[in-house]
């Protein structure tokens, strides 16, 4: 898609969601969340549109974390429902994923639809473990005191940032081999979405969480959306992975939002088990489909946050 095929993208898009979910004015689903037009500029995301009589009538987002690759929100404009058009637009984010070299796809859509479940295990996707979307609401008391070691990307000189990036990388391949988020962190910052927070233990990343916050973002107002953190998963790792959960609830208090947004597949028992116990609550389940049918990086044992909306 061009830039000025952004704004289309994103109403069909908003369109095609709203009048599922049968809301008044459907141009209105998300509110001011920004589904389309942000991860359009991260380097390894393609918005892919489709034209019918000179005006664009559906669009996908494809996304690309090194090895791993997923593709949503999609939506076709409800009077052209039924036609295939679906159909045509997984194939085309599909090319995009494989000429990515991708050795593992997924994607999230709503798990009591025979629909949507039939037409993506036609490209080979199985469904897998729910994914649960979750939502803390932060109190006006006081928040969590901590003395861990936080920085943030976008504190770090220029001089650190390529060396910060690169033990993102080693830690993200533990979890899954190949696993690289390096482009939504510069995302992040390049587009002020929000900022990437550093769990340091001595000179070593024992985790990280790249956040949106706030209006125009995939968080919304009065919100910081982690859309991946990942943390150390080793013994200790419950407990690496339960102190980035607290520099994430104490970055969004310090921002002034009352709520923190975070999605954990639910194969990753501990993660989502400690999630519960630090007081979040589901708000949103989707199912988890991959291509392979494997469980990838959604397994026990792996402490990661994300929902691949």
């Amino acid at each position: 898609a061009l830039e000025t095929d952004l704004p289309a993208a994103d109403r069909i898009i908003r369109v095609a969601f709203g009048t599922a979910a049968g809301v008044p004015d459907p141009e209105q689903f998300f509110g001011d969340m920004d589904t389309v037009q942000n991860r359009w500029k991260a380097a390894a995301t393609e918005v892919l549109v489709a034209e019918s009589g000179g005006k664009i009538v559906s669009s996908i987002v494809a996304t690309r974390w090194g090895s791993f690759g997923f593709f949503g929100p999609i939506g076709v404009m409800p009077d052209l429902w039924g036609r295939g058009i679906a159909k045509t637009m997984v194939a085309s984010a599909m090319d995009r994923l494989n000429a990515g070299q991708v050795r593992l796809a997924g994607l999230f859509t709503t798990p009591d639809s025979p629909l949507h479940i039939g037409l993506y295990q036609q490209f080979g996707f199985r469904p897998r473990y729910l994914t649960a979307v979750m939502t803390k609401h932060l109190s006006a008391q006081a928040g969590p005191r901590t003395a861990l070691a936080i920085s943030t990307y976008a504190g770090l000189s220029p001089a650190e940032k390529p060396e910060c990036l690169g033990a993102c990388r080693r830690l993200t391949d533990s979890v899954f081999e190949g696993l690289d988020l390096t482009t939504e962190i510069e995302a992040i910052e390049a587009n002020r979405l929000g900022d990437t927070l550093l769990m340091l233990e001595g000179s070593k990343i024992a985790g990280f969480a790249a956040c949106h916050l706030g209006p125009g973002t995939e968080a919304g107002s009065d919100a910081c959306y982690v859309k991946f953190a990942a943390a150390l998963g080793d013994a200790s790792g419950s407990d690496a992975f339960e102190n980035l959960l607290t520099a994430c609830e104490a970055y969004a208090r310090g921002k002034g939002v009352s709520k923190l947004v975070a999605g954990v597949n639910t194969s990753r028992r501990k993660a989502y088990e400690k999630m519960l116990q630090y007081g979040f609550r589901t708000n949103l389940l989707g199912v988890a489909m991959l291509k392979p049918d494997a469980p990838g990086f959604n397994r026990p044992g792996v402490f990661v946050i994300d929902d691949w909306r």
